[in-house]
C-alpha cells in the first residue's frame, strides 16, 4: 500500500460527495416533472413520444397499474432484442459477416441486458454485429437504467405524498429520465471518450504489426457511445471482452477516474434526491453516510489484501502485491477501487479480473453483491434496495422502543415490513438455491476452470453476480451453455424483477397512509445512531445468509492459500 494509492481512494470519496448535491437537484427536478434548462430544445421530442404512444403524462398510476406497464414494456423490449441477436446474420451493420446467435445464448443476453445486468457469456467484439451493439444492447442500456430511476421515483412518492394511490406515471417517469437525464450525459460523456482515444466508427479492423513481426487484426466499431451509457447506467457490459480493461474502452489514468465517478454519481445523487423529496434533505445525506461508511471499509480490505499479494510468493522471497489479472497502467490502488466500486454499484465493467484477485480481496466484490449491491447500488436500485433495509432497521428500533416504527413520516406496518421482507429475500434464495444446483449436477461442475475452493467461489460468484443484476464474473468459468445461460438468465429475472414488484407495492401502501409527525418518543433517522443501525443490520443480514457458502468458498481458498495449496 502507499501514500498514492490511499490519495486515490481519499480522493475519489470527496469528489463522489461533492457530486451528490448537485447531481441530487437534477434528479430532482425530473422526479417533480419540473422544467430544465434542456426542455427548451427536448420538450418538443417528449410531446411527441406521448402523442405516438397515446399516454397521458399527468395521469397517476396505482402501483399495480405502475408494476403492469413496467413488466410489459420490460417484456416486449426483451423480444425485441432477442430477435435481433437471432437474426444478427441478416441484419445490416455486420461487416465481419457474423453469424446469429444460438437461442440460449440470444435467450441469456436479451435477459441480461434487460435487467441491467450485462452478463456476457460470449466475446463482444468476436461474437456480435454493430447493429446488434447498436440497438439490440446499447438501447437497453439507456431503457433499463431507466427503468430503475423510475422505481426509485415511484417509491419516493410513496413516502412523500399522503392519502393516495398515485405513485407516478411510468411512461413520463422513464421518457423524462431518458431524455434530460441519460442522453445528454452521455453524448457529453462519448465525446470526451473519442478525444481521449476511445473508438467510434464504423470501420471493421484494422491490421497491426506486433513487435514480434505477427500480424493482428484489431477489432474497432461505435465504442464510445456505448461505453458512455455503460458507466453512467451502471450496465457494466463491455463491447471487448477485456471489458474496462480494454485499451479502446478505457485508454488512461484520466478516463479511468471519469470512469468509476461515472458509476456511482446518479446513485449519490439520488440519496440527496430523496431527502428532498421527503422534505428532509438529511434523511438523504445519512443514507449516504452510511453507504460510504461500508464503501471504505470494503475498498480499504481489497486493497490491503492485494498489496499483502500472494503468501506463497513471499515463502519463495517474491516480494510485492498480486499484480495477476490487473493492468500495469492502473496498478493495484484503481485496480482495487475499480473492483468494489463495480460491485457495489451493480455495473460489473472491470478493470482487472476478479478471478485474479486474492482469495479474500475477491470475497469482498462477491459480498457487496449478495448485500444487493445496495453501496451506492445500480442507478435506481440502490437507492430502493437500501430503503428496504431502512424499512426493516426502523422495525427493528421501533421493537426495541416498544411503539410503532416510523421514518420520513409513514408509519411502518406489518404489510411493508413483510414485503420488504419478500424483496431482501428474493435474492439470497436465488443465489444459494442455484448455486447448490450447479454445485452437484454435472453440468453445472463441468463450468469451473478450477477445483476445490476456488471452483465453487467461481460458480457462487457467477449466481451472485446473475441474481444481484451486477454482470461481473470470476472469468474461470465457462458459462456459456444451455445449462448456465438458462440458470443465469432466470436468476436475472427473479433478481430483478421479483424485487421491484414488492418495492412498488411498498409505493402504494405508503402513499396511502396519512403523514405521522414526529414526536419526542420518535425514534431519530438522521443521526450517528441511525447510520450505526442501518449498517449493522444490512451487515448482520448479510452475514448470517450467506457466512456459510462464503466459508466453503474465498475463506477455504484463502487458509489453504496460506498454507501453501493452491486450487
Amino acid at each position: 500500500m502507499t501514500i498514492q494509492g490511499w490519495a486515490l481512494i481519499l480522493a475519489f470519496t470527496l469528489l463522489i460527495v461533492a457530486l451528490a448535491k448537485p447531481m441530487g437537484m437534477w434528479l430532482f427536478a425530473l422526479y417533480e416533472g419540473r422544467r430544465t434548462p434542456l426542455h427548451r430544445v427536448l420538450s418538443p421530442v417528449e410531446r411527441g413520444f406521448y402523442k405516438l404512444a397515446g399516454v397521458d403524462p399527468q395521469a397517476g398510476q396505482g402501483w399495480r397499474s405502475y408494476a403492469l406497464h413496467m413488466l410489459a414494456f420490460q417484456l416486449v423490449t426483451l423480444l425485441f432484442t432477442y430477435a435481433i441477436l437471432r437474426l444478427q446474420g441478416v441484419l445490416p451493420l455486420n461487416p465481419r459477416g457474423l453469424a446469429g446467435i444460438g437461442a440460449d445464448g440470444a435467450f441469456n443476453t436479451a435477459i441480461s441486458f434487460t435487467t441491467n445486468t450485462n452478463w456476457q457469456w460470449y466475446s463482444g467484439e468476436v461474437a456480435l454485429s454493430n447493429f446488434s451493439q447498436m440497438l439490440g444492447l446499447t438501447i437497453h442500456n439507456f431503457l433499463s437504467a431507466a427503468t430503475g430511476i423510475a422505481v426509485a421515483f415511484a417509491l419516493f412518492r410513496g413516502f412523500a405524498r399522503r392519502e393516495t394511490k398515485d405513485i407516478g406515471n411510468f411512461w413520463a417517469d422513464i421518457t423524462r429520465v431518458t431524455l434530460y437525464l441519460l442522453l445528454p450525459l452521455s453524448c457529453i460523456y462519448a465525446l470526451f471518450l473519442v478525444a481521449s482515444g476511445v473508438p467510434q466508427t464504423f470501420a471493421s479492423l484494422v491490421d497491426a504489426t506486433t513487435l514480434e513481426g505477427v500480424k493482428q487484426h484489431i477489432v474497432l466499431g461505435p465504442v464510445a457511445s456505448q461505453e458512455a451509457i455503460k458507466m453512467l447506467g451502471t450496465n457494466g457490459g463491455g463491447f471487448f471482452n477485456a471489458n474496462s480493461a480494454h485499451p479502446f474502452e478505457n485508454p488512461t489514468a484520466l478516463t479511468n477516474l471519469v470512469q468509476i465517478l461515472s458509476i456511482f454519481v446518479i446513485g449519490v445523487g439520488l440519496t440527496w434526491c430523496f431527502g428532498k423529496a421527503v422534505g428532509n434533505t438529511r434523511q438523504g445525506w445519512a443514507i449516504l453516510t452510511a453507504m460510504m461508511v461500508l464503501f471504505i471499509a470494503g475498498v480499504s480490505i481489497v486493497y490491503w489484501q492485494e498489496a499483502a499479494g500472494n503468501p506463497m510468493l513471499h515463502q519463495l522471497g517474491v516480494a510485492g502485491g498480486n499484480m495477476e489479472g490487473k493492468e500495469v497502467r492502473f496498478g493495484l490502488a484503481a485496480s482495487a477501487l475499480f473492483s468494489v466500486i463495480t460491485t457495489a454499484a451493480s455495473c460489473g465493467a472491470v478493470n482487472a479480473m476478479h478471478d485474479s484477485f486474492t482469495a479474500l480481496g475477491g470475497m469482498i466484490p462477491m459480498f457487496n453483491i449478495q448485500l444487493g449491491e445496495i453501496v451506492v447500488g445500480g442507478v435506481g436500485a440502490g437507492i430502493y434496495g437500501f430503503l428496504l433495509f431502512a424499512l426493516l432497521s426502523v422495525f427493528v428500533a421501533g421493537l426495541m422502543v416498544g411503539r410503532t416504527p416510523e421514518y420520513v413520516g409513514k408509519k411502518v406496518e406489518a404489510r411493508e415490513v413483510k414485503l420488504a421482507v419478500l424483496a431482501i429475500a428474493m435474492l439470497p434464495l436465488c443465489i444459494l438455491g442455484f448455486s447448490a444446483l450447479a454445485s452437484v449436477l454435472p453440468q453445472g461442475l463441468a463450468g469451473p476452470l478450477n477445483k476445490g475452493p476456488h471452483g465453487f467461489s467461481e460458480i457462487l460468484y457467477a449466481f451472485s453476480s446473475a441474481a444481484g443484476n451486477n454482470g461481473s464474473a470470476f472469468a474461470g468459468i465457462t458459462s456459456g451453455t444451455p445449462f448456465y445461460n438458462g440458470l443465469l438468465g432466470m436468476a436475472m429475472w427473479i433478481g430483478r424483477f421479483f424485487v421491484i414488484v414488492p418495492v412498488l407495492a411498498i409505493a402504494g401502501s405508503l402513499a396511502a397512509k396519512r403523514h405521522t409527525p414526529e414526536t419526542t418518543g420518535s425514534f431519530p433517522t438522521t443521526g450517528p445512531l441511525w447510520v450505526g443501525l442501518l449498517i449493522a443490520i444490512i451487515l448482520i443480514v448479510g452475514g448470517l445468509t450467506f457466512l456459510p457458502s462464503l466459508a466453503l468458498g474465498p475463506v477455504a481458498d484463502h487458509l489453504a492459500m496460506s498454507g501453501g495449496q493452491l486450487f
